[in-house]
């Protein structure tokens, strides 16, 4: 259990996830309060992994219902298994026979056989789901509903009623009552709208790119072999890239990647064909390839004048392609 916001920056940065005041505050007192949390912002800023860590630290198992388009309550909650009612049906039909045994019409046959539903309608032939799981299970879990915006909206509407009271009611056995309350996430890349009611029901947390500072110390601690100063420009030439109208911008997960594709490819700064090879890592479509592309041009025009300013005027000016090392420097 966290014991303070300080707790919480310190006990995630164990975890190698490193957060400011704002997330950890939010965190510490989704716990306090027992109430879910929306986070929202650009993909790949780390909102699942926020949950994550946080199962980790607080040693309690996480439980992922991840939505889509068309995601029902059978898939979510619980559906029957019906091939195995069917499977104790045929078992049990002997002993179905003498039930019926000395019965004269059919609606006494009908009001014997309904007598034994609770055989037939019991836990034993539900198939938990996510929600069920999360709700049934004996010691505090972390659930995540991940991606909630990319659910239909009658989806949600059925969500905010298991989540407000944690429990679900199954018409054939009664009501289920969350034997212990588990702690909610729930993760939006903002692809739709949340309504105002799921929005009021929770504490609301917005994640967005980090500033370089803090980008800088996320590749210190997920890349630990890199150069700081490859660091610095790594991050600096993504800002830049990210200021771009792209159709995808690049997030946290992408600087990763590409640190380390430089670092695997032995690269100890950003020379401007390396950066040109490998900006397929970070970005995923042509078109945005093409814009950091003329973006990385215009870095290395301006570089190269700062060069050649700078030379005596006795000394030839260099040529555009010598201009390999230190792009942002």
């Amino acid at each position: 259990m966290f014991k303070s916001v300080q707790d919480v920056i310190e006990q995630l940065g164990d975890q190698d996830y490193i957060c400011d005041k704002k997330i950890a505050t939010v965190v510490f007192l989704a716990q306090q309060l027992g109430k879910p949390v929306l986070i929202e912002g650009p993909a790949g800023v780390g909102k699942t992994e926020l949950a994550k860590v946080v199962s980790k630290a607080l040693g309690r198992s996480m439980i992922r219902l991840q939505c889509y388009e068309g995601l029902d309550e059978a898939k979510a909650l619980y559906e029957w298994e019906y091939s195995k009612q069917l499977l104790y049906t045929q078992i049990l039909k002997d002993k179905v026979a003498e039930t019926l045994a000395g019965t004269q019409t059919l609606a006494e046959a009908a009001e014997r056989v309904g007598a034994q539903d609770s055989v037939f309608f019991s836990s034993r032939f539900i198939v938990p789901r996510p929600l069920m799981q999360a709700i049934t299970s004996e010691k505090p879990v972390l659930l995540l509903v991940d991606e909630v915006d990319k659910s239909d909206p009658e989806f949600e509407a059925f969500l905010l009623e298991v989540l407000s009271d944690f429990q679900v009611t199954i018409p054939e056995i009664g009501t289920i009552v969350a034997r212990s309350q588990p702690l909610v996430f729930l993760t939006s890349n903002d692809a739709r709208e949340m309504s105002d009611a799921l929005k009021r029901r929770c504490l609301h947390l917005w994640i967005d790119y980090p500033s370089e500072e803090l980008e800088v110390r996320i590749l210190d601690r997920k890349v630990p072999n890199i150069d700081k100063r490859l660091a610095e420009e790594v991050v600096g030439l993504m800002n830049r890239i990210r200021a771009l109208d792209l159709k995808k911008t690049p997030s946290i997960s992408e600087t990763l990647d590409w640190a380390r594709a430089l670092l695997a490819l032995n690269a100890e700064e950003l020379e401007d064909q390396i950066v040109s090879d490998t900006l397929n890592v970070i970005l995923k479509y042509e078109g945005d390839v093409e814009k950091a592309q003329n973006e990385l041009a215009k870095l290395i025009k301006k570089k190269t004048a700062e060069v050649s300013a700078a030379q005596p005027q006795v000394a030839p000016a260099p040529e555009p392609g010598a201009v390999k090392k230190g792009i942002l420097h």
